[in-house]
């Protein structure tokens, strides 16, 4: 089992930046993804960034592109989303998500993911 902890959410402005932060426990698979996956209200959850573990191979969303960035601390066991340009559009819960050994999806696809966080909510006012 799986146990992950987001943080780093807030209120901001359009067009600043804010970093998110996911911290694992437990589990002892050793090839597995993380990424970040985000739901506004009344919209679907949404893929926004993932990283596998063993290659550090990066993924995005197509709508975050050139404005978002992950990268992982292998030794902290930790997934970091570096977020720059912030849009009114990016406002929802941001969820950490992990697969836990799973596998037969992509990585945009969250049928991959086998452990999610509580979410952390990111409001950003225009």
């Amino acid at each position: 089992q799986v146990q992950l902890v987001e943080s780093g959410g807030g209120l901001v402005q359009a067009g600043v930046s804010l970093s998110l932060s996911c911290a694992a426990s437990g589990g002892t698979v050793s090839r597995y993804v993380m990424g970040w996956f985000r739901q506004a209200p009344g919209k679907e959850r949404e893929f926004v960034a993932a990283v596998t573990w063993n290659g550090g191979v990066t993924y995005y969303g197509d709508s975050v592109k050139g404005r978002f960035s992950i990268s992982r601390d292998i030794a902290r066991i930790t997934v970091s989303l570096q977020m720059n340009s912030l849009k009114a559009e990016d406002t929802g819960v941001y969820y950490c998500a992990h697969s836990g050994g799973n596998y037969g999806y992509s990585p945009q696809d969250s049928r991959l993911y086998r452990f999610w966080g509580q979410g952390t909510q990111v409001t950003v006012s225009s």
